[in-house]
């Protein structure tokens, strides 16, 4: 019963029988058998590859190949050598952008007195010569008169103001509260400045502004009025500044001069770690100017207070020239820190400030000009946010409560002295002019200069643009083969578009009243533009600050 039982004695069917040349099941059993014993001398051989002296072994002889990932490594090298040029290429920067402040504030010493009185000489002689314009002054004069009677004003205002009493006020607070005070008076500057350049261009538009447009604003005496009183308030502003600076140079321990020094490191902290494009680096660079050089006037009236209260002694100089020299360090060393570990982590090249010292350059070429829309020093205000009227009745001020004029031989000397300062002031002007064209060229800027985009009027066709372009002026050519751009006899329409290329914060200067439906109507289109602007459409405070949109 049941299935028949094999040779094996199991149930199994019976292999078939070898063929030829076919191991027998014998052969086969003997052959798995070997096998078996061979996998397992090397199970054994691996566990015993796995000690402690192998693995060390391993880990000391181990190699890799980095041109597996030479992209990256490259890259790595790249920021390394961007970071070693950020130093050189920032402080060109700052060196053409320092000149640039200091020639927009001689010009409020030397060429602003001499254009105010050529302006009242011609009011005065205006009869002489007739009214063969429309115009009693010039625009550009009636500007000039303004700013003049403002700074005499602002003087006259600050003899009002104490130093001496501010200096005994400020040294009686503890440390911690000039601390938080000069803090404060950093980000008063700050805003003050911003809306300051805005009621400067109010009053001057104001003033100019041609008589057959409809009147829409208040008058030019209560623009005047505010003129004037943000000029005193931002004076004064400055003068606490450089006063709590004089209180921390005077302290025995050094301590509040320490800790304002700190501050410029927290300024690390608070702009590293942000996103930063193009744009706000160029804003950044800009403002870090105009506080370097704002410093270094500070430091100059501290000098000069100092100086007075030790009677002239010149060994005293030397005990604040250790001083000096810190601070300044610490600014150019926070600069330099700031910058580079931005364009790392932003991945901006350091080929950048080229590009913001070519811009820089460009506002002084074009301001030079026969077609310029605006003075050169009000330029620079708009660009870095450097006011130099209330610097300068500051500085005014110290100079001539510091220093006593007696006798013949001290009124020479100040004549002297004046003509010294009108001499720096054309020779700076003369080598930034030179310096400015030569980096406008390598820019390959001139175009812009000589067929600028008219961006006055942003809703209107280019065509009508370029017909009121040629109706008006031409590009004439010299013997020598160079082009300039030439006014075409006849009177020019007062509603004009500016022939530069004009920021956003600019645009009220030049913008007609009757393109504001051309301007509402294609506000709509606007929208759909790109965000990003050209650098020459950038000043200051286009986008305030940081500030990340």
């Amino acid at each position: 019963r049941g299935e028949p039982k094999t040779l094996w004695g199991s149930s199994e069917p019976r292999p078939p029988p070898a063929g030829p040349g076919q191991p027998s099941p014998q052969q086969r059993t003997e052959t798995l058998g070997f096998y078996e014993s061979d996998r397992g001398r090397k199970k054994k051989r691996s566990l015993s590859d796995l000690s402690l002296l192998r693995f060390i072994s391993a880990e000391l002889t181990r190699g890799y190949f980095l041109e597996h990932n030479e992209a990256k490594y490259t890259e790595r090298r790249e920021r390394v050598y961007t970071c070693m040029r950020i130093p050189k290429e920032l402080e060109k920067l700052m060196f053409f952008g320092i000149f640039l402040c200091l020639d927009a504030f001689l010009y409020v010493f030397t060429l602003l007195p001499l254009r105010v009185f050529l302006a009242m000489f011609r009011f005065i002689t205006l009869p002489c010569y007739g009214l063969r314009d429309r115009r009693l002054l010039q625009p550009a004069q009636v500007c000039d008169m303004l700013k003049g009677v403002i700074l005499v004003i602002c003087y006259f205002m600050m003899h009002y103001v104490d130093y001496s009493m501010m200096y005994h006020l400020i040294r009686g607070q503890s440390v911690i509260k000039l601390y938080i005070i000069y803090n404060m008076l950093e980000v008063a500057d700050r805003l003050i400045s911003s809306f300051g350049q805005d009621i400067l261009d109010a009053l001057y538009w104001t003033a100019t502004e041609p008589k057959e447009k409809k009147r829409a604003h208040i008058g030019v005496i209560p623009h005047f009025f505010m003129a004037v009183f943000y000029v005193f308030l931002h004076a004064i502003l400055i003068m606490v500044q450089a006063t709590t600076l004089n209180v921390a140079f005077n302290s025995h321990n050094k301590s509040l001069l320490t800790i304002m020094m700190s501050n410029n490191f927290v300024e690390i902290k608070g702009s590293v770690f942000k996103k930063f494009e193009k744009n706000n680096l160029f804003q950044m660079s800009n403002s870090d100017i105009k506080e370097r050089f704002t410093n270094y006037v500070l430091l100059l009236i501290v000098c000069l207070r100092n100086m007075e209260q030790f009677s002239w002694n010149p060994d005293h100089f030397w005990v604040l020239f250790p001083d000096v020299c810190m601070v300044v360090a610490s600014e150019i060393a926070v600069d330099i820190v700031k910058h580079a570990f931005i364009t790392k982590f932003n991945d901006i090249t350091a080929d950048v400030y080229s590009e913001y010292r070519a811009s820089l350059a460009f506002d002084l070429v074009s301001s030079r000009q026969k077609n310029a829309y605006t003075d050169y020093s009000d330029s620079v205000s708009r660009r870095m946010g450097f006011i130099p009227l209330p610097l300068a009745v500051l500085l005014i001020r110290v100079v001539t409560s510091s220093i006593k004029v007696q006798g013949v031989l001290a009124y020479v000397c100040v004549v002297l002295f004046y003509c010294g300062l009108i001499s720096l002031k054309v020779l700076n002007s003369i080598v930034l002019l030179g310096k400015s064209c030569q980096y406008v060229k390598e820019a390959k800027m001139e175009e812009k200069l000589f067929n600028p985009v008219l961006t006055a009027t942003p809703g209107k066709p280019a065509g009508k643009q370029q017909g009121t372009f040629k109706s008006t002026q031409g590009i004439s050519t010299d013997e020598n083969g160079s082009t300039s751009v030439t006014n075409q006899p006849g009177h020019q329409k007062e509603n004009m578009p500016s022939l530069l290329v004009t920021s956003n914060s600019d645009q009220f200067l030049t913008t007609p009243d009757g393109e504001e439906k051309d301007i509402s109507q294609d506000s709509s289109e606007l929208k759909h533009r790109s965000a990003k602007k050209d650098l020459l459409e950038i000043d200051r405070f286009t986008i305030c600050g940081n500030r990340i949109d």
